[in-house]
């Protein structure tokens, strides 16, 4: 080979040389790239949460069986919600924390129920068993209070005290006058509560007409036990034992004044004083009351009773309440 031909080839060779040596140089010193983005990858084929995919806890994912849609996402913490606050508790109070509070004293028991004699029972009264030379003056009090105080006016003024049957209902609407009533030293006595006959009434009914009006009368300050009279006077056998039961004595009355008519209806100072004086004999009953005429607005048995009173003591008779019945 000629010596120029050796020269070239040497040269090529070292000059080959030196490129392998210096690539391989900068493959050792070549600096990392810098981090893109991630590259995609195919749908579902990653586990790694994205910016749209909640985190579910490892017991959820762990209970999903493989093939399996998971279960629905929460409103936890672990879902991704927002947190959910437990209800709080609050611990009891303990002795030192609770409210010293005023404790009310026990009410007071109810007054003992007065007895009234056996041979009163199954009777409708219509005069006062040996009352001798006396009469009760009796009001009934189931409408207004028109006469009411005309009455009470006129029995301080003569010393005369008088026996009332109030209805539960009169009772409610007037407390101050059961007061009135009671303050003066007059017999208080149950009318029913609400007025109806009695003889087409149930027994439960009878009842309650009769405790009602107990309880209502016993409110306002005066204690109606044992006497009761039916209103419109209705009764028969059955009702007067259902009284007599819940541990009152029927009381009817011997002369009815008729006042309560009004004029309207016939009636009149003088005739109602006349019909007292008709019927007066030892125990005589006389039924008057409180209430006004409805339609004329009278109040007569209020008007005539002073009348009444002297015509009585003229003619030589006393006055009790209907509590002589009990001292029998």
């Amino acid at each position: 080979m000629p010596a120029d031909d050796v020269r070239r080839r040497t040269l090529a060779l070292a000059i080959a040389g030196a490129l392998v040596v210096l690539a391989v140089a900068l493959a050792l010193f070549r600096p990392a790239p810098a981090a893109g983005p991630p590259l995609p990858t195919p749908s579902g084929a990653s586990d790694a949460p994205t910016a749209t995919q909640p985190i579910r806890s490892a017991s959820a994912s762990a209970d999903a069986a493989p093939g399996t849609a998971p279960p629905a996402e929460t409103d936890t913490p672990e879902a991704g919600g927002t947190p959910v606050e437990p209800p709080a508790t609050i611990p009891p109070a303990g002795p030192s924390e609770v409210p010293d509070e005023p404790v009310a004293p026990p009410a007071p028991p109810a007054p003992p129920l007065p007895e009234f004699p056996e041979t009163l029972r199954g009777q409708d009264l219509t005069v006062v068993p040996g009352a001798g030379p006396n009469v009760a003056l009796t009001f009934d009090a189931g409408a207004n209070a028109a006469g009411l105080a005309g009455i009470l006016s006129t029995l301080a003024a003569k010393g005369v005290a008088g026996t009332f049957f109030l209805t539960g209902n009169w009772a409610a609407s007037n407390p101050q006058g059961v007061a009135q009533i009671a303050a003066a030293g007059h017999r208080v006595a149950n009318h029913s509560m609400t007025h109806p006959g009695f003889t087409g009434l149930a027994g439960d009914a009878i009842l309650n007409e009769v405790r009602s009006a107990e309880q209502a009368i016993l409110a306002a300050g005066a204690d109606p036990r044992p006497l009761f009279r039916f209103p419109y006077g209705e009764r028969d056998a059955r009702t007067i034992a259902a009284v007599n039961a819940l541990g009152y004595v029927a009381v009817r009355w011997t002369v009815d004044t008729l006042g309560w008519k009004g004029t309207s209806g016939g009636a009149s100072v003088q005739s109602v004083a006349d019909r007292v004086q008709a019927g007066l004999q030892p125990g005589e009953i006389v039924l008057m009351h409180i209430g006004s005429n409805p339609d004329d607005g009278t109040t007569l048995d209020a008007d005539a009773l002073p009348q009444v009173i002297d015509r009585i003591r003229a003619a030589g008779y006393g006055f009790v309440t209907l509590d002589a019945l009990l001292a029998r």
